[in-house]
């Protein structure tokens, strides 16, 4: 799941590719396509020694596991309690089991699927909404392998239309009618900066990926040691970008929530081309974890809260409640695909190491909400001829995207609200009927026939959710060097998976790369 919204740069500018991401889930792509750090695998890049080289490291290690499986070992299966049933856990006891291991999957929820999790109540029949994860970059090849291995069928995400609306300060008008000049929506930049948009970002990443190309890699060592103590605006200011072209890149890119966050995050997203082709699952995202029921059923406790922990050098305990009360489970290894912010409130009886503490201290997770609107025909494609896509707008609701899917229905469910940061936080705090209310007064704004054609809507806030804490993990300035290897590492018998252990953070992605890594790591004692 994750920020971004709508592209708006490619419209105007056919040299370069920027999806802006709705962050549950689009960027620039097309310069180069290059792995980065994360699927590369994190020891190669930035810790080089600390796994045994049994462990994969680069995405076609991965990748080679999840198509044939974990390398055979002589040795006793090992009994792996699995915290959490969401993609990363679900991943991990798969490859466990397939290689032979005792994997168990205790899950605080009645369901499987973590923060992908699919609404079709109270949409009419045939119609659905992501809450969470809701895309998937084809240069995801890890997610597209699972998708691959059970037989699930993909559609192409529209992310950008030129037909689609941009309404700022009360103005609407479609992105064709932009043009090329930034001033035509009274942005105030410098001279040197009457360029579209996509072309002046475009100008700051060129040097990332030619450097990318030239050294491979390797290359993210030096950008990371060079680049990780700024924030996004920090990088654009040092790049002598006036306030104006600030604010006008915040707007139309939708980063304005998260211009304090990471500028290395961001930039893994552009050259890793994470939003310039990109599939949904048909009927739900929801399809790929309810795809490993039939392995993983019976090893999967639901409703069983994790609220202790302790470990031995034999083996560990995890201590959890139940509706019928406290019980617990020993096994010989355990691995924790608990959000970390969820994990400050377990109990655990033997500490972790300084460094591990002071990660799940600090690791900062972002906020995520969307609102979903319902409406009873689907007028943005019969009157405004919008067919996917997305408005981005100044409004509080931001991001508006239409669905690609649902139109057998005559109905669909529009994406009414996709914000981030302090701009979700707004949104929690309004009562569910309230977030409804005025969605749809903002959407009424931009289409003056949503309010007739409105039926239900529907909303979720991820950094109300108990169970998840926040939306997805975001380093702030430093943290990747501050934070990634003690993030990662295991403590003693207690190895740790889930998107947060990865670098691909927000995506289906990195919480599977995670799921093989702890598995392979375990696999390998």
């Amino acid at each position: 799941m994750r920020r971004r919204a709508i592209e708006w740069s490619r419209i105007v500018s056919q040299s370069i590719h920027r999806v802006v991401k709705a962050r549950t889930c689009s960027a620039l792509g097309g310069l180069v396509k290059v792995m980065h750090p994360a699927t590369v695998g994190p020891s190669a890049a930035y810790s080089v020694a600390s796994h045994p080289m049994a462990v994969p490291r680069t995405v076609d290690e991965h990748l080679a596991v999840l198509e044939r499986g974990l390398q055979p070992r002589v040795g006793e299966p090992k009994r792996v309690l699995v915290i959490g049933a969401g993609m990363a856990g679900l991943v991990a006891a798969s490859e466990l089991l397939r290689a032979g291991h005792d994997p168990v999957v205790i899950e605080a929820q009645q369901r499987v699927g973590g923060r992908v999790l699919t609404l079709r109540e109270p949409f009419a029949h045939g119609l659905w909404a992501e809450a969470g994860a809701m895309r998937i970059p084809r240069s995801h090849r890890l997610t597209h392998a699972l998708i691959d291995r059970y037989r699930l069928t993909t559609a192409p995400f529209t992310m950008d239309n030129p037909e689609a609306y941009c309404f700022f300060g009360g103005h609407r008008v479609r992105h064709t009618e932009l043009g090329a000049d930034p001033t035509a929506l009274g942005f105030d930049v410098g001279e040197h900066e009457h360029l579209p948009p996509g072309q002046l970002w475009a100008r700051e990443l060129e040097p990332f990926t030619t450097r990318l190309r030239d050294e491979g890699d390797d290359a993210w060592v030096g950008i990371t040691a060079e680049y990780d103590q700024y924030c996004i605006r920090e990088f654009l200011e040092l790049r002598g970008w006036s306030e104006g072209a600030i604010e006008m890149f915040g707007l139309l890119f939708n980063q304005e929530a998260l211009m304090n966050s990471s500028f290395l995050e961001m930039l893994r997203e552009e050259v890793g081309n994470f939003y310039t082709d990109l599939d949904y699952i048909d009927g739900g995202t929801d399809l790929l974890p309810k795809a490993f029921l039939p392995e993983l059923a019976d090893r999967i406790r639901f409703g069983a809260k994790m609220v202790a922990l302790e470990q031995s050098d034999r083996d560990v305990t995890v201590h959890y409640r139940t509706a019928a009360g406290r019980f617990s489970m020993t096994g010989d290894y355990a691995i924790l695909t608990t959000p970390f912010p969820v994990l400050r409130h377990v109990e655990v009886l033997t500490p972790f190491s300084r460094k591990k503490q002071r990660a799940i201290r600090q690791l900062h997770y972002d906020a995520s909400a969307k609102v979903f609107l319902q409406f009873r025909r689907r007028f943005w494609e019969d009157d405004d001829g919008i067919s996917g896509g997305g408005t981005v707008t100044d409004l509080a609701v931001r991001n508006v995207y239409y669905p690609d899917h649902g139109r057998d229905t005559g109905r669909g469910v529009v994406l009414a609200s996709y914000t981030w940061g302090e701009d979700a936080q707004r949104w929690g705090s309004l009562s569910p009927e309230d977030r409804i209310v005025q969605a749809l007064e903002d959407v009424t704004r931009i289409h003056p026939q949503a309010a007739e054609e409105f039926e239900v809507g529907a909303s979720k806030m991820w950094h109300d959710d108990e169970f998840a804490g926040g939306a997805f993990a975001l380093f702030d300035p430093g943290q990747q060097t501050l934070l990634y290897d003690a993030i990662i590492g295991p403590e003693g018998r207690v190895h740790f998976a889930g998107e947060h252990a990865s670098l691909e953070h927000a995506w289906i992605q990195g919480a599977i790369e995670s799921g093989v890594r702890a598995a392979a790591e375990i696999h390998d004692r």
